[in-house]
C-alpha cells in the first residue's frame, strides 16, 4: 500500500495541555493507516490573535500515512472532537488543535483544506517544532523550515523538558 509523508501541528491550552498533547500523539499513533515517524519537543508559546487566554503547549509530528489528505483531515477533526474541542470563535482557547501542515509536498486549495497550511510559514510555534524533526523540509513556495525561522522573533517560545512522545513506533 502506498504511503505519504505528512506533518501535523498540535496545540492545547486547556485541561492540562501537556497531557492533552501527549495523549493526542498516542491516539494518532493508534489510528489505522498512520505510522508515527517522529515527534518534536514540547514548547510553551503565547497565544496568537486572542491574547486573553492561557499560553499554549505546541508540538509537531511527522507521520507516514496511507490515508488521503481529506480522510486524514477527518481523522484529525474526529480526534479533536473526542478531546472536547469546541470552535466558539477564531483563536479561542482549546483542549486540542490538530492542523495538517503538509502532505507529501502537495498543494491543495479546497474549501475544507489548503496545503501546505496557509499560515504555517508565519508561525514560530509551528516552525520550531517542525525544525526539531524536518529542518530542511520545504513548505510549498515559502522555503525550508530553517530558512523561514531566520529573522523570525521566537524569543517568547520556550522548549519544555517533558517528552511529547516516548519514541516507540506504532504498528500501523
Amino acid at each position: 500500500m502506498m504511503t505519504h509523508s505528512a506533518l501535523i501541528s498540535l496545540g492545547s491550552n486547556l485541561s492540562e495541555p501537556v497531557t492533552q498533547i501527549q495523549r493526542a500523539i498516542s491516539c494518532l499513533a493508534q489510528q489505522a493507516g498512520i505510522r508515527l515517524q517522529a515527534a518534536s519537543a514540547l514548547y510553551r508559546t503565547a497565544p496568537v490573535g486572542y491574547a486573553d487566554q492561557p499560553d499554549f503547549i505546541n508540538a509537531a509530528v511527522h507521520i507516514e500515512t496511507s490515508l488521503s489528505p481529506m480522510v486524514l483531515l477527518r481523522v484529525l477533526n474526529q480526534i479533536e472532537a473526542e478531546f472536547g474541542r469546541e470552535r466558539s470563535f477564531q483563536n479561542a482557547p482549546r483542549t486540542l488543535d490538530l492542523d495538517l501542515i503538509d502532505y507529501a509536498g502537495q498543494q491543495w486549495q479546497t474549501e475544507r483544506l489548503v496545503l501546505p497550511h496557509p499560515r504555517a510559514h508565519e508561525r514560530g510555534f509551528v516552525l520550531i517544532p517542525l525544525a526539531d524533526m524536518v529542518p530542511e523540509h520545504v513548505l510549498g513556495a515559502h522555503g525550508q523550515v530553517v530558512q523561514l525561522l531566520q529573522g523570525m522573533d521566537v524569543s517568547d517560545i520556550e522548549r519544555l523538558d517533558t517528552l511529547a512522545w516516548n519514541g516507540k513506533a506504532s504498528s500501523n
